[in-house]
């Protein structure tokens, strides 16, 4: 049986099944990552992403951080592709329980994805740092310099985990449940490097565990079934 194959019979068998993705899920929608070769760590900055994108320098250097966020963070012209929408369509039919990710881009909830555990945050919310009044994405990408509160004047901040940052706890919570008690785990477009994120796959406790990237990932030899391919050509060819 082809690994293909492997992945359709599990998808179609199980009834509670858990996906967990990363920066390559959204890729094929034309949003970059950060360690692939044409990705952010790749690209010249005066600073490395790594250093703009920390809690340190957005207290420190807000309107630089600000130039880099709106330049680098708000592709939201960025459309759902094919493994968005089949992620979405498993869910409607009642076979797909959760989806974890590592990004903070919205598109899965474009999809139609409802339960959704953004461990990252999303760039669509975002809250002013003084007196908490929401604002959307499109408010901070047609601010200038730092955007402010119109009822406060405080600092709007998104809510993204900046590094230095920790995760949401009740997000994590549910992250965990979520994939414990999963039949089938399908983990794809992840490096499987960053921290603490990847190592939420140790509570996994079934027997389908699943990797979809084009890599080879740290954890390759602890999983089921490996897939290296594009997660969109092997979702969306789900039947």
């Amino acid at each position: 049986m082809t690994s293909s194959a492997q992945l359709q019979q599990w998808v179609r068998d199980s009834g509670n099944i858990v996906f967990f993705g990363g920066a390559g899920v959204s890729t094929e929608s034309g949003i970059p990552d950060f360690r692939s070769v044409d990705g952010l760590y790749h690209q010249n900055y005066d600073q490395m992403p790594e250093t703009i994108l920390s809690h340190t320098y957005f207290m420190r250097n807000t309107e630089g951080f600000y130039r880099f966020y709106r330049e680098k963070m708000l592709p939201l012209e960025a459309r759902p592709n094919a493994a968005h929408q089949k992620l979405a369509e498993l869910e409607r039919v009642g076979k797909m329980k959760a989806v974890i990710t590592q990004n903070i881009d919205g598109l899965h909830q474009l999809a139609g994805s409802s339960v959704v555990y953004e461990l990252h945050g999303s760039v669509h919310r975002n809250h002013c740092m003084k007196c908490r009044t929401f604002y959307d994405a499109g408010f901070v990408r047609e601010s200038t310099g730092v955007p402010r509160c119109p009822v406060c004047g405080g600092i709007v901040k998104p809510d993204v985990v900046l590094y230095e940052e920790s995760l949401d706890q009740a997000t994590v919570e549910g992250a965990v449940a979520a994939i414990g008690r999963a039949e089938v785990l399908i983990v794809g477009g992840t490096s499987l490097v960053v921290y603490p994120a990847a190592g939420l796959i140790n509570y996994y406790r079934g027997d389908k565990l699943v990797l979809i990237n084009r890599d080879p990932t740290p954890y390759d030899s602890r999983a089921d079934l490996v897939i290296h391919d594009s997660i969109g050509k092997v979702l969306g060819g789900l039947q």
